[in-house]
């Protein structure tokens, strides 16, 4: 099997590169509107939005940023197959704008946004990060009532396009993609505790992304909702953390970055890191390896010989569970090409 991994440097809002219902799965974590962070990033594609922000306009600023967003969406839309999936990690903002204090629940607008196409909104998933801080509040100390919670969470909202997708040619493809029942039982709760990390480049100038979603919640959310050999798409790549993700998975994957130090840095590390993500894969089926070690000789029994593996496992839908490997990697013009096996 081959997969191509490649990133665009381009705006999300136009993809041309991408062919129309050509992409299984979006997993992506766009840049979150009134985090003032992202202010330069939202105020060059529209002046207006300073000019509310300097006015202290909030409502104004936080509807023009979404309706950037509202853009990529629909291109989004454009290149999703139908019964594709999209995964979109967002945090809600807190900001004090005239001297106002407020919440602004991007979540709820994104899920407007996709409700507004006639997308199917499956249940959510919350990301929990655990802050070292000794700090839960923000504001007043101790006197009511100018105190308020400090958010250590963000969303990860998850869209269908249409109906069930159906598998009738991918059968094969879909059973080899089954993922252990001990991960099931993780990966679909719907809290999910895993720490932020810091997304750092050596040579980024332009700006530094704090907080950035870990490996391992693209690499759940890869396996969880797309195929082997599907195209994965990040219209936000950054860094490249998805398309690493979906390397690691089988899966192809196109990142789309608007700044041009980032997708250079993504480039980098597509081109770099091929065969080190073989270790995700490994552990995995260590992870698997220790849990049946937890069953008792009787449970054993009762679970199924994999087809490809000298283990077991709980459920006949594991028997042809297949975890590829990336056995041959080679740099290709914006990514790499690997082969797996």
């Amino acid at each position: 099997m081959i997969t191509n991994h490649v990133v665009l440097h381009t705006t999300s809002a136009h993809m041309p590169a991408v062919q129309d219902a050509s992409v299984a799965l979006v997993v992506t974590s766009p840049p979150y509107p009134m985090i003032e962070m992202w202010d330069s990033c939202f105020c060059t594609q529209d002046q207006e939005i300073e000019k509310a922000l300097r006015e202290g306009a909030s409502a104004s600023a936080f509807e023009r940023m979404h309706q950037l967003l509202d853009q990529v969406w629909r291109e989004v839309d454009r290149v999703l197959i139908p019964g594709g999936l999209v995964c979109i990690n967002i945090g809600d903002a807190t900001r004090t704008l005239n001297g106002v204090f407020q919440l602004f629940s991007n979540h709820n607008r994104i899920l407007s946004a996709f409700c507004g196409m006639g997308y199917c909104v499956l249940p959510d998933i919350i990301w929990r990060k655990p802050s070292n801080s000794p700090n839960k509040f923000m504001g007043s100390g101790m006197y009511p009532a100018g105190a308020y919670v400090t958010y250590e969470h963000e969303y990860i909202l998850i869209f269908r396009k249409g109906g069930k997708r159906i598998f009738t040619a991918d059968r094969d493809r879909r059973q080899r993609s089954a993922y252990f029942w001990e991960e099931r039982n993780i990966w679909f709760s719907d809290l999910w505790e895993i720490k932020g990390q810091r997304q750092k480049a050596a040579d980024v100038t332009s700006r530094e992304r704090s907080a950035a979603f870990p490996f391992e919640i693209p690499y759940r959310l890869v396996n969880m909702y797309s195929i082997q050999g599907d195209t994965v798409l990040d219209p936000f790549a950054g860094t490249g953390t998805t398309l690493l993700a979906a390397m690691a998975a089988g899966r192809s994957s196109i990142g789309v970055e608007i700044d041009p130090t980032f997708a250079r840095f993504a480039v980098s590390a597509l081109q770099k890191e091929p065969q080190l993500l073989n270790c995700h894969t490994e552990a995995r089926l260590q992870g698997h390896r220790d849990f049946m070690a937890t069953l008792t000789a009787e449970q054993t029994e009762k679970c199924y010989q994999s087809e490809w593996y000298p283990f077991r496992v709980k459920t006949k839908q594991e028997i042809r569970a297949y975890f590829p490997t990336i056995t041959a990697s080679r740099a290709v013009p914006g990514g790499v090409e690997c082969r797996c096996q």
